[in-house]
Order: C-alpha cells, then structure tokens, then sequence
C-alpha cells in the first residue's frame, strides 16, 4: 500500500504538478485573509503566479512562464513570523512556501521535488492544530491530536481524493487537458475551505 507521498511521486510530472497546484491553490486564501487583517504584503503575485501556472499546466510552451520571476515576487511579499504576533502568520507563510517550492519544482523537473508541496500542507495542518487546540497539551497529546483530529485527518483524505482523481485522468490523458483544468479549480472552491479549515471566499 503506497502512502499518499509514494503516490504522488508515482505520478507522471504533467500530473505531479496539476497536485501541486491544487493543493497550494487551497493554501492561498490563509495569504488572502492574513493580508485582510495585518494589510502586510499583496496576494496579487500569488494570485498571478497560480493564473499563470494553471494555464501552463495545460498548455505547456505555447505560454512562457517566467517562473523564477514569480518565485522572486512571491518571496519578497512572504511574511516573517517575527514581528507578527499573531497565529495567522504561520499559515500565509506556509502558502508563500509551497508556492515558492512549486515555482522551483517547475524550473527544474529534473530535481525539483513536488511532493514537497503535499508536505507544507499537511505540516501547516500540524503546526496550526498544536498551535491552538495542543498549545496546553504535553508532547504526546499534541502528538495525538494530530494524529486524530479532524482537520489533520481530512487534510489527508482530500489529498488521497485527489490522488485518485488523478491517477484516473492519468490513465485516459496522456497529458492533461483544459477541461481538467477547469474541473480541478471548480473543486477547489466546492471544497469551500482552505486546509486550516478557514472558508474560503468563492471568488478566490
């Protein structure tokens, strides 16, 4: 039984990044709303860099994505914990993250690794969740909480999902297509929230 990480590397990279994307497109509200109540920093280029990669992600070279640039824009609008004393931070830092890390990935597939952007959502799931609801547990506790608690457990599901999603478009696409495209997005905002369980607003 291969675990969700084995599973995604198992994927042909056209898929890997369709995953990537999807998941950090899931993360980018906590950005959206951190910037709402700090006004620190500008969702815009992480908006952009998704546009633009979505529409890669289908079309490949017919459009030119200057990925290093966007990975440029999105580092210098990515917040610092220190001088944010404020629990919001840690998930607008993890969307910035994973962004970032899949901007590398798509530079260079042959080292790029975008499994790494599955790790940053299930980590960023773990933080929140000792940050709050385990901040007066002991090691163990916090260690079951994640372990147990619904969010962590749905955070893993909607990654198994769409695993299968995928592994099943993979086996009648050689490569992905626009309309999958299109159909990845609209689940992203059926789904309604963000891996944090934050609701997403249906215009992002």
């Amino acid at each position: 039984m291969l675990t969700t990480f084995q599973r995604f590397r198992e994927l042909d990279f056209a898929y890997q990044v369709l995953a990537a994307l999807y998941l950090c497109e899931r993360m980018y509200p906590n950005y959206e709303l951190f910037h709402q109540v700090t006004g620190f920093g500008d969702p815009k280029p992480l908006r952009g860099a998704l546009n633009a990669c979505w529409d890669w992600s289908w079309q490949g070279k017919k459009v030119k994505v200057n990925f290093a640039r966007w990975q440029e824009k999105v580092d210098d609008v990515t917040p610092s914990e220190y001088g944010h004393d404020m629990l919001g931070v840690y998930p607008a830092m993890d969307a910035c993250t994973a962004i970032s890390t899949m901007l590398e990935g798509f530079q260079d597939p042959g080292t790029g690794d975008l499994v790494s952007v599955a790790k940053v959502s299930q980590a960023g799931v773990a933080k929140f969740l000792e940050l709050t609801e385990g901040a007066e547990l002991d090691d163990e506790g916090r260690r079951q909480l994640v372990r147990e608690h619904e969010l962590a457990v749905y955070e893993i599901d909607v990654q198994q999902a769409l695993l299968d999603f995928l592994e099943a478009m993979q086996r009648t696409e050689d490569k992905p297509t626009q309309m999958m495209v299109r159909q990845l997005q609209e689940m992203v905002v059926t789904e309604g929230i963000t891996n944090i369980g934050m609701e997403r607003d249906s215009e992002s």
